[in-house]
């Protein structure tokens, strides 16, 4: 079932969304991708999968805004979440929480930062 960690310490940190499984990101891989206001409110919140640079972003701002796991479904795929996760910029919180639940990507972390 849906999970949410990172409970926050102080009034100042929130709780990111976390998936429950990797197995259910099951979102696109490629193709242009419009997130919807709430996910994304720059503007420019449509995204070329096919650019390198902007599916980091879109996973971005996915992981970072995703209002329930749901948002995490539908918009980003397990593979592809695990291929990008050393090149994504994320809070710390968030990154700990989502790593904490999947040890696969605090693997690869740890595998990025002794490289």
């Amino acid at each position: 079932m849906a999970d949410t960690r990172g409970t926050p310490t102080s009034r100042y940190q929130r709780p990111y969304a976390v998936a429950g499984s990797l197995e259910l990101l099951r979102g696109p891989s490629s193709g242009v991708v419009r997130l919807p206001v709430h996910l994304d409110w720059s503007g420019n919140a449509e995204y070329d999968l096919d650019a390198p640079g902007r599916i980091v972003d879109l996973y971005r701002a996915v992981l970072i805004e995703a209002a329930s796991p749901q948002d995490l479904y539908t918009y980003l795929d397990a593979g592809m979440l695990r291929r990008l996760w050393a090149l994504l910029w994320l809070p710390a919180q968030l990154r700990r929480a989502w790593e904490q639940q999947f040890p696969v990507l605090a693997k690869i972390s740890r595998i990025t930062a002794t490289a």
